[in-house]
């Protein structure tokens, strides 16, 4: 829960700068709605903002997840997505959170951003090239949760802080976990299987190991 709650919180509020009760009549674009970050981010667009939330998925377990969730649509990623959109209604996303494979998801978030728009990125395993959301003037934001530690920033209590909000929000019944396979023991061919299960690219939610 730290991990996807510190990563999700940050990328909307401190990354993003989406304000908290606010953004009604905007749209916010998940991309990867149904994995771990991706699922807590739904959650807290819903119940912290008034984003009108649409995230992608193709299979009908991981439409379902999202959906209960609470996003108001899915689109599938593996279609056009802008266009999609805009059957919807939705003149591009105000704000794109990419909690996916950045290089594979780039060109779909081009597309789909609205100008003057924001994208935040939470992974880097190839390049992309910024250029092509200049024309535009979209921002470009990266999320790390391990930042404020690594360089001890003087707002470092902030992860204190929102971790509190979180639990305060799944104990009313507002957000809950997202752990859907626990595996067990921690030991080699438990984390063989957790591993291949993630890299499969189809995980819901978050798979969990415990114990030695």
């Amino acid at each position: 829960m730290p991990l996807t709650a510190i990563t999700a919180w940050e990328g909307l509020f401190d990354r993003l700068g989406v304000p908290q009760g606010g953004a009604q009549g905007q749209t916010l674009l998940v991309i990867g709605g149904a994995g771990g970050v991706g699922s807590m981010v739904i959650q807290m667009a819903r119940a912290l903002t008034g984003l009108t939330v649409v995230a992608t998925a193709s299979r009908a377990e991981s439409v379902k997840w999202c959906r209960d969730l609470g996003a108001h649509h899915v689109v599938d990623h593996h279609g056009d997505i802008a266009a999609q959109m805009e059957a919807l209604g939705l003149r591009g996303a105000n704000y794109v959170y990419s909690a996916n494979t950045t290089a594979k998801n780039w060109a779909a978030m081009v597309e789909a951003v609205a100008p003057q728009g924001r994208i935040l990125l939470i992974e880097s395993q190839a390049p992309v090239d910024a250029r092509d959301v200049m024309r535009k003037s979209v921002s470009i934001h990266w999320e790390l949760m391990f930042t404020r530690p690594l360089f001890n920033t003087p707002d470092m209590i902030e992860q204190h802080r929102l971790l509190n909000e979180v639990a305060e929000l799944i104990e009313a019944g507002r957000m809950r976990g997202t752990m859907t396979r626990n595996l067990g023991k921690i030991n080699a061919a438990n984390l063989t299987q957790a591993h291949a299960l993630v890299e499969s690219g189809g995980m819901i939610g978050k798979v969990v190991l415990e114990d030695f």
